[in-house]
Protein backbone atom coordinates (compact mmCIF):
# COMPACT_ATOMS: atom_id res chain seq x y z
CA UNK A 1 0.00 0.00 0.00
CA UNK A 2 2.59 2.03 0.93
CA UNK A 3 4.88 1.80 -2.41
CA UNK A 4 1.50 2.17 -4.53
CA UNK A 5 1.19 5.80 -2.26
CA UNK A 6 4.54 6.69 -3.21
CA UNK A 7 4.03 5.74 -7.23
CA UNK A 8 1.00 7.37 -7.49
CA UNK A 9 2.76 10.61 -6.44
CA UNK A 10 5.74 10.15 -8.35
CA UNK A 11 3.89 9.49 -11.43
CA UNK A 12 1.37 12.26 -10.78
CA UNK A 13 4.44 14.79 -10.10
CA UNK A 14 5.78 13.56 -13.38
CA UNK A 15 2.61 14.05 -14.83
CA UNK A 16 2.50 17.74 -14.23
CA UNK A 17 6.17 18.37 -15.11
CA UNK A 18 5.66 16.89 -18.70
CA UNK A 19 2.81 19.26 -19.19
CA UNK A 20 4.32 22.38 -18.65
CA UNK A 21 6.34 22.65 -21.39
CA UNK A 22 3.34 21.58 -23.66
CA UNK A 23 1.08 24.39 -21.99
CA UNK A 24 3.89 27.04 -22.65
CA UNK A 25 3.92 26.01 -26.53
CA UNK A 26 0.22 25.71 -26.33
CA UNK A 27 -0.39 29.22 -25.12
CA UNK A 28 0.38 31.50 -27.99
CA UNK A 29 -1.70 28.97 -30.47
CA UNK A 30 -5.29 29.75 -31.68
CA UNK A 31 -7.58 27.62 -29.58
CA UNK A 32 -8.45 24.37 -31.57
CA UNK A 33 -5.72 24.41 -34.47
CA UNK A 34 -3.82 21.62 -35.37
CA UNK A 35 -0.77 22.91 -32.96
CA UNK A 36 -3.17 23.45 -30.28
CA UNK A 37 -4.70 19.70 -30.51
CA UNK A 38 -0.98 18.31 -30.66
CA UNK A 39 0.18 20.29 -27.77
CA UNK A 40 -3.08 18.99 -25.80
CA UNK A 41 -2.46 15.35 -27.08
CA UNK A 42 1.25 14.42 -27.48
CA UNK A 43 1.96 13.93 -23.69
CA UNK A 44 -1.06 11.20 -23.52
CA UNK A 45 1.38 8.22 -24.84
CA UNK A 46 4.10 9.88 -22.28
CA UNK A 47 1.53 9.39 -19.02
CA UNK A 48 0.42 6.07 -20.56
CA UNK A 49 4.03 5.07 -20.25
CA UNK A 50 4.21 6.33 -16.88
CA UNK A 51 1.01 4.65 -15.78
CA UNK A 52 3.34 1.10 -17.02
CA UNK A 53 6.42 2.23 -15.67
CA UNK A 54 5.25 2.86 -12.17
CA UNK A 55 3.24 -0.13 -12.15
CA UNK A 56 -0.62 1.88 -11.63
CA UNK A 57 -2.22 0.36 -14.10
CA UNK A 58 -5.67 1.55 -15.31
CA UNK A 59 -7.21 1.55 -11.73
CA UNK A 60 -10.16 4.10 -10.96
CA UNK A 61 -8.30 5.74 -8.49
CA UNK A 62 -5.38 7.01 -9.72
CA UNK A 63 -7.66 8.66 -12.66
CA UNK A 64 -8.41 12.06 -10.51
CA UNK A 65 -4.72 12.35 -9.37
CA UNK A 66 -3.53 12.57 -12.68
CA UNK A 67 -6.25 14.43 -14.56
CA UNK A 68 -6.05 17.25 -12.10
CA UNK A 69 -2.20 16.82 -12.55
CA UNK A 70 -2.51 16.69 -16.41
CA UNK A 71 -4.67 20.10 -16.56
CA UNK A 72 -2.42 22.01 -14.03
CA UNK A 73 0.50 21.17 -15.74
CA UNK A 74 -1.26 22.69 -19.49
CA UNK A 75 -2.66 25.54 -16.96
CA UNK A 76 0.52 26.68 -15.50
CA UNK A 77 2.43 26.20 -18.76
CA UNK A 78 -0.03 28.46 -20.19
CA UNK A 79 0.29 30.93 -17.14
CA UNK A 80 4.36 30.67 -17.62
CA UNK A 81 3.78 31.62 -21.11
CA UNK A 82 1.70 34.72 -20.46
CA UNK A 83 4.08 35.96 -17.38
CA UNK A 84 7.27 35.30 -19.57
CA UNK A 85 6.96 34.44 -22.99
CA UNK A 86 4.99 37.65 -23.99
CA UNK A 87 7.55 39.78 -22.34
CA UNK A 88 10.50 37.57 -25.08
CA UNK A 89 8.28 38.48 -27.60
CA UNK A 90 8.04 42.15 -27.28
CA UNK A 91 12.11 42.55 -26.94
CA UNK A 92 12.24 40.99 -30.27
Amino acid sequence: MQQTTLDLTLATLSVFLINLPFGYWRAPTNKFSWQWFLFIHLPIPLVILLRFYFELGFEFYTYPFLIAAFFLGQFAGGKLYAKYGKRKEEED
